[in-house]
């Protein structure tokens, strides 16, 4: 039996489990030497949102790592624009949701990332609560948007400052925690600003180089 059979048995996260523990319980309930997307996204269950943009971000915080980020960049752009748009739980299409992440590479994940996700949970807490919950949390939708498709960038190092912000929007989002939101927003927005300001630079240089 594969994991797809399991997609109507969501697991039953505890309120008050660590965010690192989740990431562990979706290890220990995948069957099979891979899952899909549309897996990990079903068993999320009330905290699909939060969870699966921590769950695709995180790979992107790895410096220097190409190929996985660029792989879950566009699932991830694709679900931070249904914050935008409103919905109350994510959705991918076919291609996107079948798209494989090995139980291996989940549990790498998880063991990479449970020392990071332990000290953001020690200064997170319940502030601003009102800023992650709809409407205004459609304002940090389009923030995930531009932050996502910068990911996309061929550059050597782009995804690592998005990937972190991300994160940190997606812990608050968990966590009803607008001041990480506020904090993982102005990350993600000041990285947007340098590649405009840097790409804007170098097209100013190439000009002069050429004689435009």
């Amino acid at each position: 039996m594969d994991a797809q059979s399991h997609d109507d048995m969501p697991i039953q996260f505890h309120d008050d489990m660590p965010i690192s523990r989740r990431l562990y319980q979706l290890v220990e309930d995948a069957e099979g030497d891979a899952v899909t997307l549309r897996w990990i996204m079903t068993q999320l269950h009330e905290r699909a949102f939060g969870l699966f943009l921590l769950i695709l971000a995180l790979p992107c915080c790895i410096p220097f790592l190409y190929g996985i980020p660029q792989i879950v960049a566009l699932p991830l752009m694709f679900v931070a624009a249904q914050i935008l748009l409103g919905r109350t739980s994510p959705w991918l299409p076919e291609g996107l949701g079948a798209r494989e992440v090995s139980k291996a590479g989940l549990q790498s994940l998880a063991d990479r990332a449970k020392p990071w996700l332990e000290r953001i949970e020690a200064v997170s807490r319940p502030r601003l609560a009102w800023l992650t919950h709809p409407p205004v949390d459609r304002v940090f939708g389009v923030a995930l948007v531009l932050f996502s498709a910068s990911i996309l960038v061929p550059l050597p190092g782009t995804n690592t400052v998005p990937g972190f912000a991300v994160v940190i929007v997606s812990m608050g989002l968990l966590q009803r925690d607008g001041i990480l939101v506020l904090v993982g927003s102005l990350i993600g927005t000041v990285w947007i600003a340098t590649l405009i300001f840097a790409g804007a630079t170098l097209a100013s240089l190439v000009k002069g180089w050429v004689g435009l």
